[in-house]
């Protein structure tokens, strides 16, 4: 099989990388580096203290003194990796001592018989934060605005500040969909992206799919559109919900996927973006996302890919937790948002720093949240076993 140049030829990306780029004073690994050391020396549980008018985004810090019991923190499929993925991965760390493009190539070409573009038209990475990352990197090197949902998941939009862009930021409606409206106006000379995570992390609500594809139709003609689909599959109508249909059709849109979430492989890290050509020209010029991706990884989300046993299988208990969880929550008395993802997020009677104190004590971990001046716990869908621990580490906190 022909390899892809512009994905392998190691001189031209040395010519052309991201050490290359003026205005990029930093890469992510440095930004994260600076982030963590300042909350270690704020000596608080948080990673980021983003500001505005709506929001105040606070993630804690993979800390705790004792080893956790329910581990319900970072959106991850406790049922994964697939037993014939993980199978595939042991197999293939035998050819780990060869460059694995042959075999991402093969992969980069089943995907793009799955989402109906061209191979071309998809760029590999070692899950979709990374894509994230490079898009802001490659956007924002020259300043320019990137519009968002607030609450929304802030990997792109924090390595886009670092490098020179700013945030406009808007509020979710009332329903926890995104303000469409509010963001097509806001538009002007100085955008160069807006960002869309549907269904939306940290509130797990979803925006109607038909509404979003006439923005991103309508909008994508004057600015490009990342929408970041990491949690679709989990969501009522999957894929069917997906814009992807709109790269077909020519629209400059891009979609970022993973197999962190319902494939159950998020410590093997690898996900993809899909686009137009000239669009992922922009980010293969400076970046090269396919070399940090193992061999052994290709191969299990090649073989993930080849069925849908364990991805329903993990839907349908994923499901079944979030329904146990949503009961319980109602029961006493908790305000949640509507989810259709594997976590939820609900209002807290109590400090975030506070609460996470108390609830890892209890050797459970989740997240917790400061917007629209309240405080919320995010907590994933673990196993049933997992929630039941969840439950009972509230009733002992909140008795």
């Amino acid at each position: 099989m022909k390899m892809k140049t512009s994905q392998i030829s190691r001189r031209n990306w040395l010519k052309k990388g991201a050490l290359t780029m003026a205005g990029i004073a930093m890469m992510p690994q440095d930004i994260w580096a600076k982030t963590v050391e300042q909350a270690q020396l704020e000596k608080r549980p948080f990673l980021f203290n983003t500001k505005n008018t709506f929001n105040e985004y606070t993630p804690p810090l993979f800390k705790e003194s004792k080893p956790l019991k329910a581990i319900l923190r970072a959106n991850e499929n406790p049922y994964g990796p697939p037993p014939l993925a993980a199978k595939a991965f042991q197999d293939e760390v035998f050819s780990g001592n060869r460059y694995a493009w042959s075999t991402l190539n093969n992969l980069i070409d089943i995907i793009s018989k799955k989402e109906n573009v061209k191979p071309e038209q998809i760029i590999m990475a070692p899950g979709s934060s990374d894509i994230l990352e490079k898009v802001a990197m490659v956007f924002f090197q020259k300043g320019g605005d990137v519009i968002s949902a607030d609450p929304s998941y802030m990997s792109l939009m924090n390595v886009s500040k670092s490098v020179g862009g700013e945030w406009k930021a808007y509020k979710l409606l009332s329903d926890s969909q995104h303000d469409l409206d509010a963001m097509e106006a806001a538009i002007d000379e100085n955008t160069k992206l807006i960002y869309i995570c549907n269904p939306n992390n940290p509130t797990g609500s979803i925006t109607d799919a038909k509404k979003l594809k006439s923005f991103c139709s309508r909008v994508s003609e004057k600015v490009p559109v990342f929408i970041d689909e990491a949690y679709i599959e989990l969501s009522n109508n999957g894929i069917k919900d997906s814009m992807v249909s709109l790269i077909s059709e020519g629209k400059n849109v891009m979609v970022a996927r993973t197999f962190s979430k319902i494939h159950g492989m998020a410590g093997l890290r690898i996900g993809y973006l899909l686009g137009k050509e000239e669009t992922l020209k922009r980010i293969n010029d400076v970046t090269r996302g396919g070399m940090g991706i193992t061999g052994p990884s290709i191969m299990a989300a090649t073989t993930s890919l080849k069925g849908e046993e364990f991805l329903n299988m993990s839907k349908t208990k994923i499901a079944e937790a979030r329904a146990y969880t949503k009961a319980y929550l109602d029961t006493k008395g908790y305000s949640s948002l509507p989810s259709q993802t594997n976590f939820m997020i609900f209002e807290i009677p109590m400090d975030g720093n506070a609460f996470l104190e108390k609830i890892y004590n209890k050797q459970v971990g989740v997240r917790a949240f400061k917007f629209w001046d309240k405080n919320w716990c995010r907590v994933s869908m673990g196993t049933m076993e997992e929630m039941k621990l969840f439950t009972a580490a509230m009733d002992e906190i909140f008795a």
